[in-house]
């Protein structure tokens, strides 16, 4: 390149796609004054022969730096640097971004959000409502009044009495808002929100296959009710058991205060009584009780009981690590504030996104495909 060489490519696994990686790179330079307002910048043809990436790779790269107002192309002279915004429209743009809490999933999903909204310069108001729905209510109206431009909504939308009529209601709010980690279930083409999911129904889905793929056939869904999450891993399960074809009528759920360590043994009972090899245990923290009781009765995991977790927050933590269901946090964090961005940008140009992630599977000890 003519000026600076871009840094090498990080780690796509943590970092995001490479276009997202040397968009980042791009930006990064202009902020540093690589490359100043109205300069031109590397041909796409320059880029590629430099950074060994591909021309398409490349180009989605400038895709995403023009979408985002950091790049304008002109017709037939290349890519140049977009004039810096006044200071005080930089000042304006600013995200509310409301969460239940900022323990354990949450903290990459906000770290995705920080880094995405940091690169194009604006910055983030933080509020959390620690699941109380008249907190979280209260919560959106201090982020309003604090004059944010569009929000990054983590809000209730499971066991409530209208959830549709709630979700309506956020996008109807007086500025761009997107759903982050939470959606409408089953709604299908009623569903108008705009948002960035995991695809929790196919996380359990996966979990499903790959326990039968390792010749189970009695396939345990242990759970704890009243999460959000847990509607869509169950509906997930439910679909794997039917498309392959397993015994059904394994499932158990208790409340998060019954996964104590004494009542974990109550999970087990269950899993024992209906022959069960392997379980989908939702979350880390119950499969890895499950896991201590399973110890406590003399029984060896995974040889006497396969277990997957669902979310790989500490799945690695547990005595025989926990092959786990991981979702793509930071990447759910850093597409929502990107589509958000993009929303304040083209406004009614901008097409409506409803994005959903598949979660990997983190394969360890605990399902038996790794042995010592």
């Amino acid at each position: 390149m003519s000026k600076k060489a871009v840094a090498p490519l990080r780690d796509a696994e943590t970092r995001g796609l490479k276009f997202e990686i040397l968009a980042d790179e791009l930006r990064r330079g202009i902020l540093a004054g690589t490359w100043t307002a109205g300069q031109k910048l590397p041909t796409e043809q320059q880029l590629a022969s430099e950074t060994g990436l591909s021309l398409t790779t490349v180009r989605r790269a400038f895709d995403e730096l023009v979408a985002q107002g950091v790049v304008v192309r002109r017709q037939g002279a290349g890519s140049f640097v977009a004039s810096a915004p006044r200071r005080e429209e930089r000042v304006r743009r600013r995200v509310g971004v409301l969460l239940p809490d900022t323990q354990l999933y949450y903290p990459r999903v906000l770290q995705g959000i920080d880094e995405s909204l940091s690169a194009v310069g604006a910055s983030l108001q933080l509020a959390t409502y620690r699941y109380d729905q008249a907190l979280e209510d209260r919560s959106i109206e201090h982020l309003l009044d604090a004059g944010v431009e569009g929000m990054l909504l983590v809000p209730t939308l499971t066991g409530i009495d209208d959830p549709v009529g709630r979700a309506q209601s956020l996008m109807e709010l007086p500025v761009p808002v997107v759903l982050l980690e939470r959606s409408l279930i089953d709604s299908g083409s009623g569903d108008r929100t705009e948002h960035v999911c995991s695809d929790h129904q196919g996380g359990a889905y996966d979990a499903v296959r790959h326990l039968a793929q390792l010749g189970h056939e009695r396939i345990a869904l242990l759970t704890r009710d009243r999460t959000p999450t847990a509607p869509a891993v169950v509906l997930g399960y439910r679909r794997a058991i039917v498309d392959l074809g397993l015994p059904a009528d394994l499932e158990f759920a208790q409340r998060k205060q019954d996964w104590e360590e004494h009542r974990a043994e109550n999970a087990l009972d269950h899993v024992r009584e209906c022959g069960a090899t392997a379980a989908l245990v939702f979350g880390d923290r119950e499969a890895i009780l499950l896991e201590a009781a399973a110890r406590r009765r003399g029984l060896t995991v995974p040889d006497d009981l396969a277990l997957v977790s669902y979310d790989d927050e500490t799945a690695d933590l547990a005595e025989v690590p926990l092959t786990a269901v991981s979702p793509p946090k930071y990447r759910i964090g850093r597409m929502a504030a990107d589509v958000l961005i993009r929303r304040l940008i083209e406004r009614d140009d901008c097409p409506l996104h409803q994005i959903r992630l598949r979660p990997r599977i983190v394969v360890r000890r605990s399902c038996g495909a790794i042995t010592d």
